[in-house]
């Protein structure tokens, strides 16, 4: 059973995502709270996905993201915006968030989402992430000389494979897009996480975007 704390300063939004996932037979939520009882929920409750609100008016969602990573034992925790261009995303990507899904995710999904937090995946929106993932103003530094050096080691395939990911693609859909089998997707995904020294899709995601591999002259054609 995956459980899952939801942190939201709207009641409605609670209960509508506690409703969604308790419907499901895997998982269950074991709390809902809003931004100033997150961390004692959390810590009350050790689940192993936390649901959290990015803007919360009675404690930033930035800083619940600190506290829960400090925690000894900390869980994935995904971030909830309603914009698809929110300007905290990026920065709760940097600090430690394995992803971050829309309010209005369809109820279909959301369960799948929460399996693949819980199974050590990354959630990226794929509507939100092409916003984000694009350079905008408020992201991060360009890359440095090194991380553009490991970029450069990666194959066609790879430089390839980690486009897509940056835009927020699963390995199915990756594999769909440039006919492969969703598992050697993966053994390109782990090749490429190797390559680039990162222990996530998130972060060899912001490395794609600070080497400038999501703007459309630089991308890797299928071969």
């Amino acid at each position: 059973m995956i459980r899952v704390v939801v942190v939201d300063d709207e009641a409605l939004v609670r209960s509508g995502f506690e409703m969604i996932l308790n419907a499901a037979d895997d998982i269950q939520v074991v709390a809902t709270a809003v931004g100033s009882e997150a961390v004692a929920a959390v810590r009350r409750e050790s689940p192993d996905v936390v649901l959290l609100d990015i803007r919360m008016p009675d404690v930033d969602g930035l800083t619940v993201l600190a506290e829960l990573q400090s925690l000894p034992t900390a869980p994935v925790v995904a971030m909830l915006t309603t914009f698809d261009t929110d300007e905290y995303v990026m920065t709760a990507l940097h600090s430690g968030a394995a992803g971050f899904l829309l309010k209005d995710t369809e109820p279909d999904q959301l369960a799948q989402l929460v399996r693949t937090l819980a199974a050590g995946g990354v959630v990226l929106s794929p509507r939100a992430s092409r916003a984000v993932l694009r350079g905008r103003p408020t992201g991060p530094a360009p890359a440095d000389a090194e991380e553009a050096t490991r970029v450069g080691r990666l194959t066609d395939r790879e430089r390839a494979v980690l486009t897509l990911v940056a835009e927020g693609l699963s390995n199915a859909d990756i594999g769909a897009r440039i006919h492969l089998s969703a598992g050697t997707v993966k053994d390109h995904v782990s090749a490429i996480l190797t390559k680039l020294r990162v222990a996530s899709r998130v972060q060899a995601a912001l490395i794609a975007q600070r080497t400038g591999l999501l703007d459309p002259k630089n991308k890797a054609g299928d071969e």
